[in-house]
């Protein structure tokens, strides 16, 4: 389980994961990638924004967690985030394209080199408690990456979607609930 630092410490494992395995070649600095939107994407050469974020119900917990002797938590919230990866070149023009697809072939070759993130590429709650998390290349729709680009009149750039997961969020909820200390068993016949 992590706690409801679990999303920010997902995307500072993958940042680290991209910025030591992209740097200096084909980006000069790990600076250069970050988490941004696309469309506010800065100076960064990589960008790596988090677009939506879903339920698993595969991975759903569904039983309590014992606390103490007399206190149980409800399950953790169990969710997949979604990432699209999107690389910006500032090479002159006719080199441009070949630059980004240079950038977003590492950037694919590293998530798919490290499919399953762990141990010491772990951030934050996630290493504390020793999690695994997965990354799956997404295949979304032509018509759905372009309506996610039509935002702010941006035009559509290159771009790859990840699903990364699944990460739990640990519910604040606890029950009190008194430990059994009598049993009545009865046959009657």
């Amino acid at each position: 389980m992590a706690d409801f630092t679990v999303i920010a410490d997902v995307g500072a494992s993958l940042l680290k994961l991209l910025r030591e395995q992209m740097t200096p070649e084909p980006i000069r600095q790990p600076e250069l990638i970050g988490l941004a939107s696309p469309a506010d994407k800065g100076d960064l050469s990589l960008s790596l924004y988090l677009y939506n974020i879903k339920e698993n119900g595969e991975h759903r917990q569904t039983h309590m967690i014992k606390r103490s002797q007399d206190a149980i938590q409800y399950p953790p919230m169990t969710v997949d985030l979604c990432y699209l990866l999107t690389p910006h070149s500032t090479a002159e023009l006719q080199v441009r394209a070949l630059d980004e697809h240079r950038i977003l072939g590492r950037a694919m070759q590293v998530i798919y080199d490290n499919a399953i993130l762990r141990g010491s590429m772990l951030q934050g709650s996630l290493a504390e408690k020793n999690e695994e998390v997965r990354i799956v290349m997404d295949s979304i729709p032509a018509e759905t990456l372009t309506r996610m680009w039509n935002f702010a009149d941006n035009p559509y750039r290159l771009s790859v979607s990840y699903t990364v997961g699944p990460v739990n969020i640990d519910s604040n909820r606890i029950k009190t609930a008194k430990p059994v200390l009598e049993r009545d068993i009865r046959i009657e016949g």
